[in-house]
């Protein structure tokens, strides 16, 4: 910030008067979160009246079809306007080329019909990527060496978008990281008369430490392994990197585009929103919501102001929503 000669300093400036009150600390606020900035994530697993805890997510559950229909009600009357789906697959339904994942009577499909007809304007985002229907928990089809082949993948990421937008999922979320997939996406979405559904393109998505509780969540940490997926997620070390991809995810039909993790990201959600101007959102993903509640349920940091601090941080970045675990929780504390 630069100063012109004849700005005044202390006395005759004191910060502190506009930190004094409530009102007027309320009147500068230059960032603001409102149940409308969040998006829940939800896993769902097959079965009647089923819920599984799970372990490296306190308070987070794995539900059945018919107990999402119901949170996604409930989730509408506190104002959070989307839900993000992972299915749980059976492992008998796992193969090498995931052709479970495009099943138009698969778990994730039938979880969108449900919820769309019994909470029609609750928007839906599904995830398109193999890694929750591959038996070696890749995100995509794998050769000989173990390499994921990119082409052949993006094959099966557009069958899978395409069955989830006939389901009626309102947003298409590739999380794959494949080069491309994005225009073919698009390309045959256009081509079957689905004009309107979003892509949410997890365009800078990093390959992080911070997932582990999401692939055991979704049960996809045993099938990968000592794997890992620096072939294809970026490096935590790279910056301009992700400006690249977020702009060719953009150019490729992309409606809005997703840094993920959250916090450790901070600097590239600003970089992104700032340099590219387009519908930028995070994910504070299961590793961040992990630290949280061991901390909270340790008593070592207060639960209801660090998750607001924490979901500020990212509207003061530049988000303009954040998929978090938390979302229900301060949709509740929001509405009160």
């Amino acid at each position: 910030m630069s100063f012109n000669n004849s700005q005044r300093f202390y006395p005759e400036t004191r910060m502190r008067r506009m930190r004094a009150s409530d009102f007027s600390r309320r009147l500068m606020r230059e960032s603001v979160l409102t149940p409308d900035d969040l998006i829940y994530p939800v896993f769902v697993i097959e079965g009647q009246n089923q819920t599984e805890q799970v372990a490296s997510m306190p308070g987070v559950e794995r539900m059945s079809i018919d107990l999402l229909v119901k949170e996604a009600k409930e989730l509408a009357s506190l104002g959070v306007p989307a839900m993000a789906l992972f299915p749980v697959t059976p492992m008998d339904a796992k193969t090498e080329f995931a052709e479970e994942a495009y099943n138009p009577d698969g778990l994730a499909q039938r979880a969108v019909k449900a919820i769309k007809d019994a909470c029609p304007e609750m928007g839906i985002m599904t995830d398109v990527a193999l890694d929750p229907f591959t038996t070696h928990g890749q995100d995509g089809i794998i050769d000989e060496n173990g390499y994921v082949l990119n082409d052949r993948t993006v094959d099966t990421l557009i069958q899978q978008a395409v069955s989830h937008a006939e389901a009626g999922a309102d947003i298409v979320a590739p999380s794959d990281m494949m080069d491309g997939r994005i225009g073919g996406i698009r390309d045959e979405l256009e081509s079957n008369g689905f004009v309107n559904t979003l892509i949410m393109a997890y365009s800078a998505k990093y390959a992080s430490a911070y997932y582990g509780p999401f692939r055991d969540a979704v049960g996809s940490a045993a099938n990968i392994g000592k794997g890992n997926k620096f072939s294809y997620q970026m490096d935590p070390a790279n910056s301009d990197e992700a400006l690249h991809e977020v702009s060719l995810d953009l150019a490729e039909g992309a409606d809005m585009v997703m840094v993920k993790p959250g916090m450790p990201y901070l600097d590239i959600v600003r970089r992104v929103k700032d340099e590219l101007k387009a519908p930028t959102y995070v994910y504070q993903v299961s590793g961040e919501y992990a630290m949280h509640m061991a901390a909270f349920q340790n008593g070592w940091l207060d639960e209801r102001s660090v998750m607001l601090e924490s979901l500020l941080a990212f509207k003061r970045a530049g988000a303009d929503g954040v998929l978090t675990y938390f979302a229900k929780r301060v949709a509740q504390i929001l509405n009160d």
